[in-house]
């Protein structure tokens, strides 16, 4: 039988993992923030090593026996990560899946997740995943399960909202769980510790002249500087801290470095990821296409610097005082984005 999101959740939490787990559907973001959760759980019950599989035409399904069968070198748990966006393994792929179901190897966790389900997905290998482990079908929230989910997503936001703006907002989403995802972190990011009521959750949507932290890095990656150190520089006139800032653009950096790094090139990247609004993926596509794989990486470890001179944990050389500028250090990182061949960080490609 096929185990529900929640049941899965509280499985993933509390016990040990299973050694085999499908999660499908195309609700992408539930599906992500699974497969997040139990790459972290794992990471905590000692799965160290992680091996990921992108499967796209002419995938060599004998990579998956030859993950399971190798000896790892330093004898810790291992989490195999297979990513196949169509759901669809094939002839060949559905047979190499059944006999790892038939004979997991020990200490080790398989993770498969499809972007795609329906009935006409399952077969015998799905069956055999479900014997061997746990099948989770992500399907889209039913109209009447959004409220409940829009408050828990923002009470762990550090956000309460009143019923009459939680009503507001499942209106504007008209079902759509990433930009609902996004609009609660920005008004985490605006309204932390308060009661939104619907009045404020009007003023904050209706207010276009208000600079906006998921603006800010999309000028970056359309290549406007200047319009990006606009944006930062009205978002710091309004007593944003940059620490604060820092979570949309590092969330999407890292999402950009997945990208840049996928097995199959960019073309691949972009289809293991959910972007909404789709219009996005051409502007990221662009992005991608006009800076050097090599700075994604730098970036992160730009981010990271903001995030400790933030914190006041980057020291001199000798480990004394605190030093640089977060806001210098963000719009260096910004313009490096912006303008890879005279940035701060070109360099590091």
């Amino acid at each position: 039988m096929p185990t529900p999101l929640t049941a899965l959740r509280k499985q993933i939490a509390t016990g040990e993992l299973k050694p085999v787990y499908l999660l499908a559907g195309e609700e992408h973001l539930l599906v992500l923030e699974a497969a997040d959760a139990l790459r972290a759980r794992a990471r905590e019950l000692g799965y160290v090593e992680r091996e990921v599989f992108d499967v796209d035409t002419g995938f060599d399904w004998n990579q998956l026996a030859q993950s399971a069968s190798a000896m790892s070198l330093f004898a810790t748990r291992k989490l195999i990560d297979l990513r196949m966006p169509t759901g669809k393994p094939g002839k060949e792929g559905a047979a190499a899946i059944g006999e790892y179901c038939a004979n997991p190897p020990p200490d080790t966790v398989l993770l498969i997740t499809a972007q795609e389900w329906s009935k006409k997905h399952e077969g015998a290998w799905s069956q055999a995943v479900d014997r061997a482990g746990a099948l989770t079908q992500v399907w889209p929230l039913k109209v009447e399960e959004l409220p409940k989910w829009i408050e828990a997503r923002a009470a762990a936001r550090g956000l309460k909202m009143a019923p009459d703006a939680v009503e507001l907002l499942v209106e504007r989403i008209e079902g759509n769980l990433l930009a609902a995802a996004q609009e609660i972190d920005k008004l985490a990011l605006l309204h932390a510790g308060k009661t939104l009521d619907a009045a404020m959750l009007e003023a904050s949507v209706a207010d276009d002249t208000r600079f906006d932290v998921f603006k800010l890095l999309d000028a970056a990656l359309a290549g406007d500087a200047a319009r990006s150190l606009r944006i930062l520089a009205g978002l710091r006139a309004e007593g944003e801290n940059p620490i604060g800032l820092l979570g949309w653009p590092l969330n999407q950096l890292q999402m950009l470095a997945r990208i840049a790094g996928a097995r199959g090139g960019i073309a691949a990247g972009l289809k293991s990821e959910y972007i909404r609004p789709p219009q996005r993926e051409g502007l990221i596509k662009r992005a991608l296409e006009r800076v050097p794989r090599a700075h994604w990486n730098a970036y992160l470890i730009q981010a990271g610097r903001i995030e400790r001179i933030g914190k006041g944990r980057e020291r001199d050389a000798d480990g004394g005082k605190p030093m640089g500028d977060a806001w210098l250090e963000f719009e260096r990182l910004l313009v490096a984005i912006a303008q890879p061949r005279a940035g701060l960080l070109a360099k590091a490609g």
